[in-house]
């Protein structure tokens, strides 16, 4: 018994000794050994994604080389909007399968004020904009949170898309021009603390109601399917982030998701202008219309895999 114990005692003094450092050893010389292997099938991959990317480019310039020579001829900020909405509704088919249904809704002239509900990330409105300009050859002007603005790199973006921090003065001049914009009354906050229960957030928020009634101006309700599902904002520490974002007017909560699910934006019958209809009114036949698209094409709670589903119906 004490020869065996001995024995014991001086294996587990070798393997405390070397242990790691045969391990430690071992780890550094297949890496060493592997890295030239890594390294050359990863260039071949690379190459291969850079084939892929020039495809998708061509791809798209084949599909709408007429809608982006006619654009460029016209004037070169046009062009670029058209290339860039090119691009961004080529992802939405590939990554989104998107889709409009009612898009004969949204007027070939004249003035209309769009407003649609915030998703975590409104993914749906880039994609809407890009397939309004490719087919309708219309530009929606943007409005958007001021933080946005402080954004390094964004500002020739939000320059060339025509996106404003909205004023009812600065909107209602836009549409007096006779062209489109889009509000999200919910703003942030409805985006922020928004869920898969797709209650509209907007407070007592009139604004979007004293810009159309300025304007003399249509109201077109969208709503898009499964959009909560695509991009989803964390639920835990509801208190806290409410207190943040109150203080802050910062838009803190944590986004996930970029999931593949099926978005569809359904554009509703728009609203018409009527003259002795007071903001508070207005605001609420707007938003009993978008309760109406939400309750028409979207099933509560949503799920990410019944909307990754409906890809395939």
């Amino acid at each position: 018994m004490e020869v065996e114990g001995q024995l014991i005692n001086v294996t587990h003094y070798i393997e405390y000794s070397f242990g790691d450092y045969i391990d430690i050893n071992y780890t550094l010389w297949l890496t060493w050994l592997l890295a030239p292997l890594f390294i050359t099938f990863l260039l071949p991959l690379l190459i291969v994604f850079l084939f892929y990317v020039s495809a998708l480019i061509l791809y798209i310039y084949k599909l709408h080389r007429y809608r982006l020579i006619d654009a460029y001829e016209r004037d070169f900020w046009d062009g670029a909007r058209h290339t860039v909405a090119a691009i961004w509704d080529a992802h939405g088919w590939i990554w989104h399968s998107y889709e409009i249904i009612g898009i004969e809704n949204i007027p070939d002239e004249g003035s209309a004020l769009i407003i649609y509900y915030h998703g975590a990330i409104p993914i749906d409105l880039y994609y809407f904009v890009a397939r309004v300009i490719l087919f309708k050859n219309r530009l929606i002007h943007s409005v958007a949170d001021r933080f946005l603005f402080k954004i390094p790199g964004w500002a020739i973006i939000l320059e060339a898309f025509k996106v404003i921090p909205g004023t009812v003065s600065t909107c209602s001049s836009v549409l007096k021009d006779n062209n489109l914009l889009a509000i999200a009354p919910g703003g942030v906050y409805e985006a922020q603390f928004g869920n898969s229960y797709y209650k509209l957030m907007w407070k007592k928020r009139l604004g979007f109601a004293k810009v159309a009634l300025d304007a003399k101006c249509c109201i077109i309700p969208i709503f898009t399917q499964n959009l909560r599902e695509a991009f989803c904002s964390v639920s835990w520490g509801y208190t806290f982030w409410q207190w943040l974002y109150n203080v802050t007017r910062f838009p803190f909560i944590p986004v996930y998701g970029g999931f593949p699910v099926k978005l569809r934006t359904f554009v509703g019958e728009p609203i018409p202008y009527e003259e002795n209809i007071t903001p508070e009114e207005l605001k609420k036949k707007v938003a009993l219309a978008i309760e109406s698209l939400i309750r028409d094409h979207q099933k509560v709670p949503g799920s990410i895999m019944r909307a990754f589903l409906e890809r395939f119906k």
